[in-house]
């Protein structure tokens, strides 16, 4: 299964760098990279790597009059791009004839890896800066945020340094090897021409448009609490997702650090249904887990230790009213 593909299924041309000097303070830093991977524009060509998987993407950035728009491009194996326009994602699955839609909360894709807040990164991460290195033909800062505990992974950032752009990051384990890694082989800042942010892909009738967008509910009426919170990561999001016809809906809970996420997906089991295989395992960067609950299966997951997602997952129970 590749990276959750779901969950990847996201005239004013911003071409002057974010910030006239290059800030000395590492939290500086991070700002200037999250505000530059929304703000500027830019296109390129990038590889990720997660254990002896690799892919390459091309994405083009565009910010104008009308907000922000992006196109993102795999291009290797099975044909997939995502067309973000402000806040609309729409996945384009080709061999399959199918548009998926759905709003683009949660993580975003490669080099939005630092999100807007994020002030309170420093209660679970040490954040240092590294060298100057080159990455993709430009100088780079090294930003490194380094776990203050066994719950959640390392990250290094590399940003340009006149523009704040990431151009490579990496998570790492407490060993400090590489658990995913993302890095730019061409990149261009500036100018991007509005074609680049065209579909590849034209739909028709023959396509199926599936709208997974789910309604968003108050944290206290999900109908589901957590016995004991996981240290540093707290309740961001509920959301109600239709299941389909006499399938009820899934409750999708996204717990997070600031930086890291935890996904928590909440389904009602059929009488019926074949027993569902439940415990630990693994998905390229991704740990999971599933156990069965009260009629439902309760999935945790997300890029962190495996004793994270098993920690809260456990602590998923019914709100006691």
């Amino acid at each position: 299964m590749r990276r959750f593909a779901a969950a990847l299924c996201l005239g004013a041309a911003l071409a002057t760098p974010a910030w006239a000097e290059p800030p000395g303070d590492p939290l500086s830093w991070l700002g200037r990279i999250a505000s530059a991977s929304r703000q500027l524009n830019y296109s390129g060509t990038f590889i990720y790597q997660a254990g002896r998987q690799f892919e390459t993407s091309r994405i083009a950035h565009m910010v104008d009059a009308t907000g922000e728009h992006e196109r993102l491009e795999v291009l290797d194996g099975s044909p997939r791009e995502v067309i973000r326009s402000n806040s609309e994602v729409r996945c384009i699955l080709p061999e399959q004839k199918v548009v998926i839609i759905d709003e683009g909360g949660g993580r975003r894709a490669f080099p939005a890896r630092i999100p807007e807040s994020f002030s309170g990164l420093a209660e679970n991460y040490r954040i240092r800066k590294g060298e100057i290195s080159r990455v993709a033909g430009y100088d780079t800062q090294l930003i490194a945020l380094d776990p203050r505990d066994d719950l959640r992974y390392g990250h290094m950032f590399w940003a340009e340094i006149q523009s704040g752009l990431l151009l490579k990051a990496r998570m790492v384990d407490e060993r400090g090897e590489i658990i995913e890694q993302f890095t730019f082989s061409e990149v261009r800042i500036g100018n991007v021409d509005s074609d680049a942010l065209l579909p590849r892909y034209r739909k028709n009738d023959e396509w199926r448009v599936v709208n997974t967008r789910g309604s968003a509910v108050r944290k206290e009426d999900s109908g589901w609490s957590v016995a004991a919170p996981l240290p540093g990561f707290a309740l961001s999001s509920v959301v109600r997702r239709p299941l389909g016809p006499g399938r009820g809906e899934v409750v999708h809970m996204v717990f997070s650090d600031g930086l890291a996420a935890v996904s928590v997906f909440i389904e009602p089991l059929a009488p019926d249904e074949a027993p569902v295989e439940t415990g630990p395992a693994v998905s390229g960067s991704i740990n999971i887990y599933k156990r069965a609950v009260n009629g439902h299966l309760v999935t945790a997951l997300g890029e962190v230790p495996g004793r994270a997602v098993k920690r809260l997952g456990d602590a998923i129970e019914p709100a006691i009213r």
